[in-house]
């Protein structure tokens, strides 16, 4: 019963973000997108409370790698696509989502990690997009993507935070210097990853290394 209360929950949750990131969209379309980008990272605290395997915790994200994929090619759910498209950031972000799922709560049984690796691609790249756009600062291109500096210092940033309170929570041994190294690999694979797919190398490569600290 609990199981299916947080399905329900979580179906609710979802489509309350969804609704509410129209109310950015008079900000442009792309802080919309990003408020359900950043928003949607706390749907793992709904899935920690709820779920109590790795089956009923996979069954939320598997229907949205399937719902964002349709509506990539369909533009389905408007809210949250680009108006040109350059690549499947939103199926890839359900994806990861549902990888880390299958990972964290059924393999290492350790969702906590799940959770500092979807907060730190929810909150870190949301942020450092966000930022990075509107505060001025140097600019710096890879490939055909433009990062700035801004943008790159607030992953830095909130990346840092997140894993340092996890590692210290944890017990992880010189958790601050580790907290720093991470945080720089990871600031470093947003500022290369291309067409969406930072919203899969970030939170994979953040569960790989926080389970090796």
């Amino acid at each position: 019963m609990q199981n299916l209360l947080g399905i329900l929950i979580s179906y609710i949750f979802i489509g309350g973000v969804i609704i509410l990131a129209q109310l950015f969209e008079k900000f442009g379309k792309e802080a919309s997108r990003k408020f359900i980008h950043i928003s949607l990272a706390n749907w793992w605290f709904i899935a920690m409370h709820f779920f109590d395997n790795v089956i009923w915790a996979s069954l939320v994200p598997l229907s949205f790698v399937i719902i964002n994929y349709i509506s990539y090619k369909k533009n389905l759910i408007k809210v949250m696509e680009r108006e040109s498209q350059d690549g499947l950031g939103t199926v890839y972000y359900a994806l990861s989502l549902l990888i880390i799922e299958i990972f964290t709560f059924g393999i290492v049984k350790r969702p906590e990690i799940g959770l500092c690796s979807i907060l730190i691609m929810g909150y870190g790249d949301g942020f450092a997009a966000v930022i990075g756009k509107r505060m001025k600062s140097y600019e710096y291109k890879i490939g055909n993507t433009k990062k700035t500096l801004a943008g790159s210092l607030t992953m830095f940033i909130i990346t840092f935070i997140i894993i340092a309170i996890f590692s210290s929570t944890v017990g992880v041994k010189i958790w601050l210097l580790k907290s720093i190294i991470t945080a720089v690999i990871l600031t470093i694979i947003e500022a290369i990853s291309i067409k969406g797919t930072d919203n899969i190398t970030i939170p994979i490569l953040a569960c790989i290394l926080l389970i090796l600290m």
